[in-house]
């Protein structure tokens, strides 16, 4: 499940608010599907049959409340 938060300089409330326009909102079940290269950016992250590509930054707007199983 997943909220929005503001997180750091490099984003500001419209790429907040795009980030809601896109389906992330609160409630809202996200997966992170996999990283980029090294483990760093782009990530690929699931919103219901959606499929998006976020930069590190854009990511650390998204709080994650894990729910069932924990990754290991």
């Amino acid at each position: 499940m997943s909220a929005l938060r503001l997180a750091g300089a490099a984003v500001d409330a419209a790429v907040l608010q795009r980030l809601g326009e896109l389906g992330f909102l609160p409630g809202e079940p996200v997966r992170l599907l996999r990283r980029g290269p090294g483990g760093r950016e782009p990530l690929a992250v699931q919103i219901g049959d959606t499929l998006f590509a976020l930069r590190l930054a854009e990511a650390a707007c998204i709080e994650v409340t894990l729910i069932g199983e924990a990754w290991p």
